[in-house]
């Protein structure tokens, strides 16, 4: 492919076609014995099949382009160098591998292509156990399974459902996201760590939930799903609301429908501080 002249069209099949041919390398891997090595903690796991996942989709991404520039969870960098190149490739071979590793069929493959300064131009997050793709290019929207995907409606924090995840170094650090769980516990109608942050995001978009935070994703995590979550209608920011490159790298990244955002900004800075809902009386 040609990618002076890049035709974002034709490079969302193929990007489609790769986390698929990756989806079915999991599923095969799903349900053997494997063992999971730790890489930079005790909780962060990988596996061979976020290996083969990856090294399947850098190989065909480099002869298809190999003047763009590849982030790949597990590999690192790959290609020419990233400031001579205006397009970025973000490859999670894998995301939830310790749901995945524990046998829980809730993760995904994600693609992303960026320009250099983390802007989405197209993505594809493929869940291979339910047969779920989410894909968008920007400005021209973005579905699921052809749909059109759209945020909810929901503008009061204490009727929405709200997703949220755990950095690595939870056991070591102070800022561990416990003290944000519990003051989002009593403000909405739920909270959600599902262990997928890609997802996490398709879902915001889907409008299957309101509201998504978190410390600690990486761009291969989230960079498809902010492009999904902006085409959808919601808004991405940092925990103060603002659209940095905090948010857009994932270090610390909220996502909502748009309706809700300020609340949850409040929620992430006021802490214990931040308006609660009123109790509905008794009948």
């Amino acid at each position: 492919m040609n990618s002076t002249s890049l035709d974002l069209h034709a490079t969302l099949d193929f990007a489609e076609s790769l986390a698929r041919q990756a989806g079915a390398v999991l599923r095969q891997y799903f349900e053997q014995a494997r063992e999971a090595d730790h890489k930079r903690a005790m909780i962060d796991l990988v596996t061979q099949a976020d290996r083969q996942s990856e090294a399947l989709i850098v190989r065909e991404l480099q002869a298809a382009f190999p003047d763009h520039f590849i982030h790949g969870e597990e590999g690192g960098g790959y290609g020419p160098d990233r400031a001579t190149t205006p397009f970025h490739w973000h490859v999670d071979p894998l995301d939830g591998t310790t749901n995945f590793a524990h046998r829980l069929p809730h993760f995904a493959v994600c693609l992303a292509l960026s320009d250099p300064n983390l802007r989405p131009l197209l993505g594809v997050v493929y869940d291979p156990m339910r047969e779920e793709t989410f894909k968008g290019i920007r400005g021209e929207g973005a579905t699921l399974n052809g749909r059109r995907l759209r945020v909810s409606d929901i503008d009061d924090l204490a009727r929405a459902l709200v997703s949220t995840g755990f950095a690595y170094d939870s056991w070591t650090n102070p800022d561990n996201n416990s003290d944000h769980v519990a003051n989002f516990v009593v403000r909405t109608q739920g909270v959600r760590r599902i262990g997928a942050a890609a997802l996490d995001l398709c879902y915001v978009a889907a409008g299957r939930s309101e509201v998504y935070w978190e410390r600690g994703p990486h761009p291969w995590d989230v960079q498809a799903g902010i492009l999904f979550v902006e085409e959808a209608g919601g808004r991405i920011s940092d925990f103060s609301g603002q659209p940095s490159e905090e948010a857009y790298s994932g270090r610390r990244i909220l996502a909502s429908n748009g309706l809700l955002h300020d609340q949850a900004v409040a929620v992430l800075t006021l802490g214990d501080k931040a308006p609660r809902p009123t109790p509905a009386p008794a009948p």
